[in-house]
């Protein structure tokens, strides 16, 4: 009973906060809570047809507090219906918050993996934490399970940050991923169970070698052309000059796992995404056999001007990953998203030669795909100008900087105290350079290079800004395509 009314109350707190939030910077397109605050994407599933996606959600105000599972489920990636949150901190293991975690259809039942949080010491932030299960026949209302925790304690080799299961099904056994640490050293541990309730520990998968962070969060565990990739979010790595910049990253390794001698053997870490704002990334195995990966399109720390607007965090655009024969991972938006295209805009620009030209496009959301040809250029650096006003004051600037081959979103102009550059070098595939990019009012996904450099940032330009216009500096660029889409509001269409 406790959790069913801990269950409506909040439900109540999300309907009366929804009446009062600003949409100034409301999202078109992607998924967000009714108001207040999310963070990591939890619990990607697909069942009885449809695709599941949690998110830890904080239901009474728009700043990060006990976190809850908010809710939304999909018949196509691209048109979301918001359901009641699934569940709620209610026992004494998950007191001071239900923490991320995965979903899983165990023959019918629609299984969360979730970590139960526990504050000792939230100061020193010593916390207590532990894996818990909750389940549901029907999608909607979930039941805690009376065995809970199911993972009472840590390993030896890890601590209290014991956290964010990721559970797949081999063969018989169901086997779990959890981050951790011992003191300043991340991990990610390994487990294993015939029936998700009883689980073996069966050791670290790996660890940090010293630079790689003093906790790895969100760890996710999959085969993918051949290959075993180990996906995690590490905290506290130091920046190599234009890499790591974030407070935390997101990234990957490659290698070869055996399931018998439990080794994983594995190249090195690479970021996923290098734009200002994308964190703890999740995927699922869908039923046309594609590895699909949601992140949290934030950072902590960085500038949420939306809070003042009652809502805070969304989650990205969904992205089919691949795996390239030389172990690097090319991410890019599912097919289904050429749904939200309302109407194609006809532009006619064959060359742009050190110059900024104006495309007469004024929208707030928009698709465009565009291939640059570098068999000629002689411009130094050339790309897109997005959300311009006419009087230069604000912009964001997704380029290429033909000399040094990087590729780079500038924030410099991008609206309400965002900034920053982010960069990645280029590998180019070809003679061209590809730019695939989502523009929404408050973000901006890029994925060039074939979806082999992918940058997330979000973005808080006045509602005025609207410009879009085409760059070369110091020469000229030709362009072998370009089209551009309006794209349509989904949230608006649902309501």
């Amino acid at each position: 009973m406790l959790a069913v009314n801990k269950l409506q109350q909040a439900e109540e707190a999300l309907k009366n906060a929804k009446e009062k939030v600003n949409d100034h910077y409301r999202l078109g397109y992607h998924i967000m809570a009714p108001a207040n605050w999310i963070n990591d994407p939890n619990g990607l599933v697909q069942y009885k047809g449809e695709y599941h996606v949690f998110y830890q959600h904080h239901p009474y105000d728009e700043n990060w507090g006990p976190m809850h599972w908010g809710h939304v489920k999909s018949k196509d990636l691209v048109h979301w219906e918001h359901l009641p949150i699934a569940l709620a901190p209610t026992e004494a293991y998950d007191k001071d918050g239900c923490f991320s975690g995965s979903a899983v259809d165990d023959n019918g039942v629609l299984t969360l993996i979730y970590t139960g949080n526990i504050w000792i010491d939230r100061e020193k932030d010593i916390l207590d934490q532990s894996q818990c299960i909750a389940t549901s026949t029907d999608g909607i209302h979930f039941t805690k399970e009376a065995v809970n925790p199911v993972i009472a304690k840590h390993p030896e080799e890890g601590s209290g940050h014991f956290r964010d299961p990721k559970v797949w099904k081999h063969e018989d056994h169901w086997y779990m991923v959890l981050g951790t640490r011992k003191e300043d050293t991340g991990k990610v541990v390994l487990y294993k169970s015939k029936d998700l309730r009883q689980w073996e520990y069966l050791g670290v998968l790996e660890e940090s070698d010293g630079t790689e962070g003093y906790m790895w969060e969100c760890p996710d565990f999959f085969e993918l052309g051949g290959k075993h990739v180990l996906l995690f979010s590490p905290q506290g790595m130091a920046a190599e000059g234009e890499k790591y910049q974030n407070l935390f990253q997101t990234g990957y390794i490659v290698g070869d796992f055996n399931y018998d001698t439990l080794k994983f053997s594995h190249g090195e870490f690479t970021e996923l995404d290098y734009g200002h704002d994308f964190y703890a990334v999740q995927t699922l195995l869908d039923d046309q056999g594609r590895r699909i990966a949601i992140g949290w399109m934030d950072m902590w720390e960085s500038p949420m001007p939306t809070k003042e607007h009652g809502w805070a965090g969304a989650l990205t655009l969904p992205r089919e990953l691949t795996l390239a024969d030389d172990g690097k991972l090319a991410m890019n938006p599912v097919s289904e998203l050429a749904m939200l295209r309302e109407k194609p805009i006809d532009l006619s620009i064959e060359a742009i030669n050190n110059e900024s030209v104006h495309t007469g496009i004024k929208e707030e959301l928009l698709e465009i795909k565009v291939e640059f040809s570098l068999k000629d250029v002689t411009a130094d650096e050339f790309g897109l100008k997005l959300r311009c006003n006419e009087e230069g004051t604000e912009e964001t600037i997704v380029g290429f900087n033909v000399k040094t081959s990087k590729l780079f979103i500038d924030r410099e102009k991008s609206g309400s105290g965002v900034s920053g550059i982010r960069n990645s070098k280029v590998e180019l595939q070809s003679d061209t350079l590809s730019l695939h990019l989502y523009l929404d009012r408050s973000s901006v996904e890029v994925f060039a290079n074939e979806g082999f450099n992918v940058m997330t940032s979000r973005i808080y330009p006045q509602t005025s800004s609207l410009d879009f216009q085409l760059y070369a500096k110091n020469g000229a660029v030709r362009i072998k395509d370009l089209k551009v889409w309006k794209l349509k509001d989904i949230w608006k269409e649902n309501k």
